[in-house]
């Protein structure tokens, strides 16, 4: 079994490593992804394997009987999970409103609006309007 997940790590660090170098932002926060899969494994490997062994005390003894599964490990697994899934979020909403304001997903592309001012001819820009200043407190007197 820790073969499998070996090969799992090592197959997810390869493609995760592959969609990195790509040009495409979306390709990016997919390797990113595969990334973060890959180490929570690798992790949950390396803790060791023990199946169908909860860490549960009997009530004659005083400890736990080894083996059993490390609960720590799976802890730490669920809380990444928890906030990978928030930065997965928090990415896929820049990623599209650079999409919507620049209309690339080219990573080289996107470096031609780090001058000041200049924006891609193809780019979508919305128009801002200021606001007016509310005059008064509103108390009424």
């Amino acid at each position: 079994m820790e073969i499998l997940f070996a090969l799992m790590v090592g197959t997810l660090y390869g493609c995760a490593l592959y969609l990195l170098l790509r040009r495409s932002i979306v390709k990016l926060l997919i390797g990113l992804i595969l990334l973060g899969n890959g180490t929570n494994l690798l992790i949950f490997s390396g803790s060791g394997l023990v199946r169908g062994r909860p860490p549960l005390v009997p009530v004659d003894a005083t400890s736990v009987p080894a083996p059993y599964a490390d609960p720590l490990p799976q802890a730490l697994i669920l809380t990444a999970i928890v906030i990978s899934f928030g930065v997965l979020v928090y990415a896929v909403a820049l990623i599209y409103r650079t999409y919507r304001a620049l209309a690339t997903d080219d990573l080289d592309n996107l470096t031609s609006t780090d001058r000041l001012g200049e924006v891609p001819a193809t780019a979508h820009v919305a128009v801002e309007v200021p606001l007016q200043p509310i005059h008064g407190s509103g108390k009424g007197g």
